[in-house]
């Protein structure tokens, strides 16, 4: 399946976690807080004239800010064997 960006995703959609292109600071910051390769994520909704985003991994929901949406690499839909822990 061709991979797409986080901030891309509409409400309610789901995916699974590809890559993250993110300067090291964001980085360690996104693996703190849950994200992972294979991790599936779901999009929540998203807030009005370019807000943030919230997503939910597991039971955690976390903001994210539009641009850093954008430097984490999902693929759309349920994949199989996905890691969900």
């Amino acid at each position: 399946m061709p991979s797409t960006t986080l901030a891309t995703l509409h409400p309610g959609d789901f995916a699974t976690i590809v890559a993250i292109h993110a300067e090291e600071a964001l980085h360690q910051r996104l693996l703190a807080l849950g994200f992972r390769s294979g991790k599936q994520i779901t999009l929540i909704r998203k807030a009005s004239f370019s807000g943030p985003l919230q997503v939910r991994i597991g039971t955690t929901d976390v903001m994210l800010r539009r641009s850093e949406a954008a430097k984490v690499s999902v693929c759309k839909g349920v994949v199989q064997g996905a890691n969900e822990t």
